[in-house]
């Protein structure tokens, strides 16, 4: 079983005091997502949170809503609704509906003993946000990404990674790639790592390594807790995920 269907998520900026750059929780509760879409007819729904924290202050989601859907062969449809949070560092909280995240996962080839099972999640980020609150970037953003996976007994490996289209004065498009590696170690528990890595977002940025430690505890086969915290070896001091996963269908 692999830690995640989402995005949860993707959301709210890493950067975002510093870059206006998305950092999305693609593949819940990791930000490097997988190529499976979920099952025809079948729905995955997320009560998350989300925390990054940087020198320039802090920012994530409490909570966001994702919901995807099966909605045919191969094909997913996914959403993210967040109630964003965002404090500068020395300035107010700031509280309001965020950027909405929407995108469709689709998987062209599928996995075989010898071959890993491939797909596309192309991603929009829309700025129904406040980028004066530091709420949104204020722009629409796009991520465009190539994910694999491969699993063999009880583990499981995936990665690979996209390109951001992040317009706006200053911003710089971007590249996003990483790699995840998880082991059942029984029906209720799973345990996975990542590292992924961030190309300047913003004109003078640096790029970031970043890690996160995590996993999953099935109640049952229908809820789900998912958890994840990590930090990056630049401007990311801490990271952190957490979300109520219910999943169902016929």
């Amino acid at each position: 079983m692999r830690l995640t269907a989402l995005a949860c998520v993707a959301l709210t900026s890493a950067f975002l005091f510093r870059t206006g750059a998305s950092l999305a929780w693609a593949g819940p509760p990791f930000v490097t997502d997988d190529p499976e879409p979920v099952e025809l007819h079948h729905w995955e729904v997320y009560l998350a949170s989300m925390e990054v924290k940087t020198a320039d202050g802090r920012s994530g989601t409490l909570p966001h809503i994702e919901i995807n859907n099966g909605i045919a062969p191969n094909l997913q449809f996914h959403i993210i609704l967040p109630y964003a949070f965002a404090r500068a560092a020395g300035q107010p909280m700031q509280r309001r509906y965020g950027d909405t995240e929407i995108g469709l996962k689709y998987r062209f080839i599928q996995e075989r003993r010898r071959r890993p099972m491939v797909g596309v999640f192309p991603l929009v980020e829309a700025p129904t946000g406040n980028p004066k609150r530091g709420l949104g970037s204020g722009h629409f953003q796009w991520f465009l990404p190539v994910w694999m996976q491969k699993s063999w007994r009880a583990w499981t490996s995936y990665g690979g990674g996209g390109y951001w289209i992040n317009p706006g004065a200053g911003n710089r498009n971007f590249w996003l790639l990483g790699w995840e590696i998880q082991k059942d170690l029984n029906r209720h528990v799973t345990l996975g790592g990542e590292l992924f890595q961030t190309t300047p977002s913003v004109a003078g940025g640096r790029s970031q390594l970043n890690f996160n430690l995590g996993g999953q505890y099935n109640f049952d086969d229908e809820h789900h807790l998912l958890l994840s915290a990590g930090r990056g070896t630049a401007d990311t001091r801490s990271m952190g995920y957490v979300a109520f996963q219910w999943t169902f269908g016929p």
